[in-house]
């Protein structure tokens, strides 16, 4: 034992010496230094066998007690990482055996107590703990029906329906179905389970996802999967009626490789449609994207090509691009149907290339797939469509694209259009007038025409990432004033813009803030403000004591970091010696956007928090560096000065570098801009080697449900988990493990029977590393 407290003294005390040093010399805290030395003496005096090692090692317990409180508060995790290890090693000095004198006979139990009290005092800290959390506000949400009749989108859709990726073109990811309840969510179980063989193999890119939301109509549902196939099935009992396989291929250029879902155009019927006549083919019809990018009309009755539409039933959507390298241009959310238009905007590889294909927003005839408009954001005022057979009329290159999913108001005649970024990201030298107006925001255009009737900017000259990916949720709000039509954007940064649809302006405040300054790159500037919403679940600004790990030594490490790093808060300037990004491009919230419940004017959504670290690289020192084709990595930004290298900012033995949680879930009143909770949400089961249930509170990616019972459900976090919760508390009421990663948004239905179905895919997200599936699972209540 002796040996043993010797060995865990000099593991402790070396690193938090020479690490101390490093971190005091950068301008950081002095503690560790200190705390390494008087770790040493005590070593030493372990050594020596002397008396004195204990009680000295018993008093820097209580001091780094007292430090940890003054640092962090009453929040556990920190509390607990800073205490841990200390503890044990204060435990295992308090055995009589560890400190024997220097004759060798055991010292006296009692000459143990001080050690022994000081570190139980620690431990009941840092294993029991202090109940109170980082982005935690304990509250309840009101559950009071504002509006009864308030309307969850255009044209009749069958309550039992859901009939485009969030139900309606309004994408509220709302369903009136009250079957499952509160009360009875916790009897869901699983009516059926299929895979669609579809699965990652050896030539995909690193980010091969499976993020659909199926669609339910006329008695089937319809999905796509992640190498583009379009599948049918039973929706009482998810037999297969038909697949359609596009032979979209692979191409190492893609930076996804993922389909979000398909569209559908035609008459939702109570009963089930039966295959149409062929000279009256595709009565109904299925839009599919696919990774190769082209735009399909499938027969909705037997997933045949619709002859009628484009050639052979598709159209290939690099039509007019000014460039064209195989990859770099893929549209991996489901377009949108306004009547007899189908509109689509595109994924462009982030930070690949200077010159990349254009970002260009397209409307087409649902029949016949002729060009009707086409708005590029870096031509805006030219929306006339362009001869889809001549070769000099071009789009912009590398124009802000929209790659997330669009809305639509067919009475007031608008699309909404969540913008993204030109790329490069994080150079800002080569974009024109247009393209620094519409970039990161929301665009209204006009349905017939592609004009634009008005947009919001969400940032100025962005140069973070930080595009729009959020579906923008449309909603009536009963204000003061009277009903605004409303429109509701979250945003990667936090921020969730609640706007007046029929002009943009906000409905609860924009405000202007003063954006950090300063840059070492030629030719870049940076904005001197950013917008701020009223509505925000923006982080506080980082802190040095911020930074977490397992132990002291990791948190450590993490504090040399944050130390080394440019960070001024958000909106930090990308730098030449790395600058940290946080929020970080991840997003606060992503394209799963939030569910909103138009009855009750309330949202619920998923803030995540994850810190990553931007490093601009010149082009010189590239000689032998690995380019990256994913979102993580260096990106080469082939034709620019500088490559980029973005990555989370994590700590040595891979965790996030800032203190848990790191992702949440919570609930907000839209009338009066309020939040009325947030809490952690998620485990670190499947992250660690020991699958411990514990709940840190995790990021995630994907979308919420909610129901009119009052019921949200979400799988998203990185745990295999689906879960329910309780809209009123955000309480858990139920969760139960899936066979895979759950990075899509559910969806609900009503089966031939008249039961509630809920759906979720499973089949997991490359990027983030849950585990790879290809899973659709429905559950139902238990009879």
């Amino acid at each position: 034992m002796h040996v043993l407290t010797l060995l865990l003294l000099a593991v402790l005390g070396i690193p938090l010496t020479l690490g101390g040093g490093y971190l005091l010399a950068l301008g950081g805290s002095p503690f560790y230094l200190l705390s390494g030395v008087v770790v040493l003496i005590a070593a030493y005096g372990v050594l020596k066998r002397q008396r004195w090692a204990t009680p000295l090692y018993a008093v820097w317990m209580l001091v780094l007690l007292a430090w940890s409180l003054w640092e962090s508060g009453l929040h556990w995790w920190p509390l607990a990482t800073r205490l841990g290890l200390p503890a044990i090693i204060g435990f295992v000095m308090a055995i009589p055996a560890s400190r024997r004198s220097a004759t060798g006979t055991p010292a006296p139990f009692s000459a143990g107590w001080p050690v022994l009290a000081s570190s139980a005092l620690a431990a009941v800290v840092a294993l029991v703990g202090i109940p109170f959390h980082l982005h935690e506000t304990e509250g309840k949400l009101s559950m009071e029906v504002v509006n009864a009749d308030a309307k969850l989108g255009d044209g009749a859709l069958a309550d039992g329906d859901w009939g485009a990726y969030g139900r309606t073109h309004y994408g509220q990811r709302f369903s009136p179905l009250k079957q499952i309840t509160p009360e009875n969510v916790s009897q869901l179980d699983v009516a059926w389970q299929i895979r669609t063989g579809d699965m990652k193999g050896p030539g995909d890119v690193g980010e091969t996802t499976y993020q659909a939301t199926p669609l339910k109509v006329n008695g089937n549902l319809y999905l796509c999967t992640p190498h583009s196939l379009a599948i049918a099935l039973d929706a009482d009992t998810g037999a297969e009626k038909w697949r359609f396989d596009p032979q979209a291929g692979l191409e190492t250029g893609r930076q996804h490789q993922t389909c979000r879902g398909v569209s559908f155009h035609g008459s939702a019927a109570p009963t089930q449609v039966a295959a149409a006549p062929a000279a009256a083919a595709c009565v109904n019809r299925i839009f599919l994207p696919t990774s190769d990018a082209k735009l399909y009309a499938l027969d909705a009755a037997t997933g045949k090509p619709c002859a009628d539409f484009g050639k052979g039933g598709a159209i290939d959507l690099m039509h007019n691009m000014p460039s064209k390298q195989p990859g770099f241009y893929n549209p991996t959310s489901p377009p949108v149907v306004a009547g007899d238009k189908v509109i689509i905007g595109g994924s462009v590889n982030d930070n690949y290339a200077v010159k990349s294909p254009s970002g260009v927003i397209r409307a087409y005839d649902v029949h016949t797939g002729q060009l009707l408009w086409n708005w590029d954001s870096g031509k805006a005022d030219v929306t006339a469509p362009f001869d889809i057979n001549n070769p000099d009329q071009t789009y912009q290159a590398s124009s802000p694209n929209s790659w997330s999913v669009s809305s639509v108001d067919m009475a007031l005649g608008m699309v909404y259009i969540p913008m993204g970024n030109r790329t490069p990201d994080q150079l800002g030298m080569y974009r024109n007038a247009d393209e620094e107006k519409y970039a990161t925001s929301v665009v209204a255009l006009d349905l017939e025409t592609g004009k634009v009737r008005w947009v919001q900017p969400f940032m100025h000259h962005d140069l973070w990432d930080m595009d729009s990916p959020a579906q923008p949720v449309l909603v009536d709000l009963d204000l003061a004033k009277g009903r605004v039509p409303s429109i509701v954007v979250p945003t990667k940064q936090g921020d969730v813009y609640v706007l007046d649809r029929r002009d943009g302006t906000p409905v609860h405040a924009i405000t202007e803030r003063a954006a950090p300054q300063g840059t070492e790159i030629p030719g870049q500037t940076v904005a001197a403000t950013q917008p701020v919403s009223a509505l925000s679940f923006e982080p506080p600004p980082l802190k040095e004591s911020d930074m977490w790990g397992a132990s002291l030594i990791d948190q450590m490490m993490c504090r040399i970091q944050f130390k080394k790093l440019r960070y001024e808060g958000r909106y930090t300037p990308p730098s030449l010696q790395g600058s940290i990004v946080y929020p970080g491009n991840f997003g606060t919230f992503n394209w799963g956007s939030v569910a909103v419940d138009p009855q009750r004017q309330v949202m619920f959504g998923m803030p995540t928090y994850l810190a990553f670290v931007s490093t601009l690289i010149p082009r010189a020192q590239l000689a032998g560096q690995q380019m990256n084709l994913g979102e993580q990595g260096i990106n080469e930004n082939a034709g620019a000065d500088y490559a980029v290298k973005m990555h989370p900012f994590l700590s040595p033995v891979g965790v996030p570098c800032q203190v848990p949680p790191w992702g949440t879930v919570a609930a907000a009143d839209l009338r009066t801009g309020k939040i009325a909770y947030q809490y952690r949400n998620g485990t670190i089961r499947d992250l660690s080697a020991i699958p411990m249930p514990i709940k840190v509170g995790v990021p995630g990616i994907g979308g919420p449900l909610m129901t009119a019972s009052g019921v949200a459900f979400l799988g998203a976090a990185v745990d295999n988990n689906f879960r329910a919760y309780d809209v009123a508390t955000g309480n858990v009421l139920w969760n139960v493990r899936i066979p895979a990663g759950g990075q899509a948004t559910p969806m609900t239905y009503l089966n031939s029977q008249g039961e509630q179905v809920v759906v979720l895919v499973a089949g997991g997200h490359g990027s983030i590393g849950t585990k790879a599936g290809d899973y659709v699972v429905a559950y139902k209540l238990k009879k």
